[in-house]
């Protein structure tokens, strides 16, 4: 904030005890001003143009409120409609990613070129018979690397740009001499996660990955790097901690290799590498881990290369994306970039809005987001290649621009890709799980995403919502839709369309007999089953395979080539599906119903109805991730320093303790046989007399009419039935009114649970219903059976008068 002031200092006079210039600002009004200021609002005193907090006194052209991310140079923030900034553009500006205090951090900056292999890469010839087990660890090496991480159990405090704060400590172990051949390990930057490295001969390594912060599973995605190569030797790394029992490394899946010096003396960038790969259970414990193993020779002597397990697509690469979308000023014409919410860290969740100039009145919506899972960046390729053609001059992409409003979240999950997570951000569970909690607070990004999506179909229709995935068990690209069985025939198909349509544009890529539609409890909680209960009625997962495809005749790994193609093709469907003309929909109905039959075992053409057939019979188990389950609702990380009050369970009585209180309480009250029981609130007297309040309309308690009762009255002693009356009731207090509110007489049948007033906060009763109205009463135990009413001569039960809600539960 300090050159905001010196800069605000510079500026001449200014009205006196406010946002003056050439005087020194108290703390306050310095706050204010760079508050104002950072957003849009404060105008220069001399030139009356706005300014923001990263251009001072240069115009913005545009309105005050526009810029919603503070963080923005001049012209960011025009939305569509705006003519282009004429004059130079500052130079974009960007917070760099914020890390949690317990990971160190360092400073050197990651990053590779892209690059795409002159043919496609195969896949690994599958290997023999698995090896028999065995067990490698410390005892049998030495840990030439170990990066400690957070402790498990524990949970997010805090985050702050560069990690953990103080110098940065030494992980792996120093060379003793040149001659030393030791690999030298490194993950601590963007994305990178391992955890320790054993040395266990002279060029075999075990490795182990650290699982996703504040958790202890979840080990799939890796990513790090490793210095002082010897070209010669052959290598064998052996990662002793992979979660999942089946991978595509056992179908020719093979890890990729960056060499720097490939890079830049050739331009060489990712390839695929490794011969002998494995992929086997490697403990028989509980619960069991599973070893990935290959071998793989380095290109050079003393080079610095990097292994993953998927290109990497990190945080940065994503703000280094939007700098370039912002310099454009042909592209950013059409897209307004906004901050859709902070995540638990800190960092940006953009949202990003396209559509071409001239307004958005008549404009149907498509939704697109990606990377709830951190560990699949192929989503984010393809991403980026839907982004790059929809922004293109391309005549198609104008056409979509003139015919939608584009909503992309293209990174859901920052924090999760900044620290290297498989599936979790830093609340320690799926984010693609929680679209149905109403937790801003722990997983802000998927909250906002499914708030921005309601308050768009209010305004309009979302024609389609997309979210990117990657897959680590199926090869080829498919979809996850919604079928709940219950619509009629013509509802059903029209849930295939797209994908049969995507299937035909991209058939050396997609897989519509890999397409699943059922709707499973394990996965309401995910983005599809969510905007589809919204109203989205055409709602994906788009699942993008690790490692390649197995259609048109080709047995290959995925290239970045590959990956960005599918948004082109994603984007070329989306126009054949919303076609004014019906050939297409209707040739792609047909087909899906010939589907359909053919799977069910009926001739094609024979008709019949879908409503009686359930999505069970048509497909198998959608299931696949190992997150399915949910691990449960987290704390409220947005305020972890908050104490939470615990929960108070119910103590828990033996079956005779429970009889003797029963009988205790019935004994409270003189009840004839035949008649329903009651119990008396403790601290409530009890007696005859009558109450002078309308009987409740409400109230489903009825009894036999006692002899010389009237209409509307309570019967008295003479009925023997003694019924709780409230202290002072009648005049609309109660003894304790000056202390707490008045309930005005107002039962717990209207409301389930009524708050605590302040002199009883923290009281509690096993009472859930008040016994002045007669329904459901008494604690759980006293809840049984209700007696027959006597239809004949019915007597509904008065509440009693007004009174507050503490002394009820007294």
């Amino acid at each position: 904030m300090e050159p905001v002031r010196r800069c605000a200092a510079q500026r001449g006079q200014g009205a006196p005890g406010g946002f003056a210039g050439g005087q020194f600002l108290k703390p306050y009004d310095s706050f204010i001003r760079t508050h104002l200021r950072f957003y849009g609002y404060f105008r220069d005193k001399k030139t009356g143009r706005e300014e923001t907090a990263m251009s001072q006194g240069k115009p913005s052209g545009q309105h005050p409120k526009a810029s919603t991310m503070g963080n923005t140079s001049p012209g960011w923030q025009r939305g569509p409609g705006h003519e282009p900034n004429r004059e130079p553009q500052a130079a974009f500006a960007l917070s760099p990613p914020r890390w949690p205090v317990e990971c160190e951090v360092i400073q050197e900056t990651i990053e590779h070129i892209d690059w795409v292999p002159p043919k496609p890469e195969p896949f690994c010839p599958p290997m023999g018979p698995e090896q028999p087990l065995y067990t490698l660890g410390e005892e049998q090496g030495t840990v030439v690397y170990h990066s400690s991480p957070a402790l498990q159990g524990s949970c997010f405090i805090r985050a702050r740009v560069g990690g953990a704060p103080g110098p940065l400590s030494s992980p792996a172990a120093p060379l003793e001499g040149p001659q030393d051949t030791t690999l030298l390990f490194e993950s601590r930057f963007e994305s990178g996660n391992l955890q320790k490295a054993i040395k266990v001969g002279p060029y075999e390594y075990v490795l182990m990955l650290r699982p996703d912060l504040y958790t202890a599973k979840h080990t799939q995605w890796f990513y790090f790097r490793v210095q002082n190569t010897r070209q010669e030797p052959l290598y064998r790394f052996t990662i002793a901690n992979m979660a999942k029992p089946k991978s595509l490394y056992g179908q020719g899946l093979q890890p990729l290799l960056y060499s720097q010096r490939d890079a830049q003396s050739h331009g060489i960038g990712w390839r695929r590498v490794g011969t002998d790969i494995r992929y086997r259970r490697g403990s028989m414990g509980e619960p069991p881990v599973f070893r990935l193993s290959w071998t793989v020779r380095f290109p050079h002597d003393g080079d610095t290369c990097f292994f993953a397990a998927g290109y990497p697509y990190t945080y940065s690469e994503l703000q280094r994306y939007l700098r370039a979308l912002a310099a454009d000023p042909a592209r950013s014409r059409y897209c307004t970039v906004q901050a859709l919410c902070r995540s638990l860290a800190g960092n940006t969740v953009y949202l990003l809005t396209i559509t071409s100039p001239g307004g958005t009145a008549g404009k149907r919506v498509v939704v697109v987001s990606a990377r709830a899972h951190p560990g699949e960046s192929g989503g984010s390729w393809a991403m980026r290649g839907f982004l790059n053609f929809l922004l293109s001059p391309h005549a198609d992409a104008q056409l979509l621009r003139r015919l939608f409003v584009f909503k992309v979240v293209p990174m859901l999950n920052p924090d999760g890709v900044v620290v290297g997570n498989s599936r979790c951000s830093l609340a320690g569970r799926d984010p693609n799980r929680a679209y149905g909690l109403a937790l801003p607070g722990s997983f802000p990004g998927v909250w906002h995403l499914r708030a921005m999506v309601q308050r768009v179909l209010a305004e309009r229709e979302v024609v389609l919502y997309c979210d990117f995935h990657g897959h680590s068990r199926k090869n080829n690209v498919f979809m996850y839709g919604c079928d709940a069985g219950v619509n009629d025939t013509g509802t059903r198909l029209h849930q295939r369309v797209f994908p049969l349509m995507l299937s035909k544009n991209a058939p050396d890529k997609f897989s519509f007999s890999s397409c699943k539609f059922q709707v499973q409890k394990s996965k309401e909680g995910t983005g599809r089953v969510s905007m589809w209960r919204l109203g989205v009625s055409h709602s994906y997962t788009l699942e993008v395979a690790f490692s390649g495809s197995t259609l048109g005749g080709r047995s290959s790994h995925f290239s970045v080539e590959d990956l960005e193609s599918l948004g082109r093709l994603l984007c070329d469907t989306l126009l054949d599906f919303c076609d004014p003309a019906p050939a297409k929909l209707q040739q792609c109905l047909v087909e899906a119903d010939a589907l359909l039959q053919q799977q069910m075992g009926r001739e094609p053409g024979s008709g019949g109805s879908w409503r009686d057939v359930s999505p069970s019979e048509l497909e198998s188990s959608t299931s696949g991730s190992d997150s399915s389950v949910s691990d449960g609702i987290p704390g409220d990380f947005h305020s972890p320093s908050w104490p939470m009050e615990p929960c108070r369970r119910k103590r828990l009585r033996r079956r005779r303790a429970r009889n003797a209180l029963c009988r205790t309480n019935r004994s409270h009250t003189s009840i004839p046989a035949g008649t329903r029981r009651h119990p008396v609130l403790p601290g409530v007297q009890s007696g005859g007399g009558s109450v002078a309040e309308k009987p409740r309309a409400s109230s489903r308690a009825t009894f036999p009419r006692a002899a010389g009762a009237g209409n509307g009255t309570v019967p008295g002693a003479g009925s023997g039935v003694a019924l709780p009356r409230a202290p002072e009731a009648g005049n609309g207090c109660c003894a304790t009114m000056g202390r707490h509110q008045p309930d005005s007489g107002t039962s717990a049948v209207a409301r389930r649970k009524p708050p605590l007033s302040p002199c009883h906060r923290g009281a509690t009763s096993a009472y859930s219903r008040d016994p002045a109205v007669g329904r459901n009463l008494g604690p759980s135990w006293q809840r049984g059976s209700r007696t027959a009413r006597d239809s004949t001569r019915p007597l509904t039960v008065p509440a009693v008068a007004s009174r507050c809600s503490a002394c009820a539960r007294q």
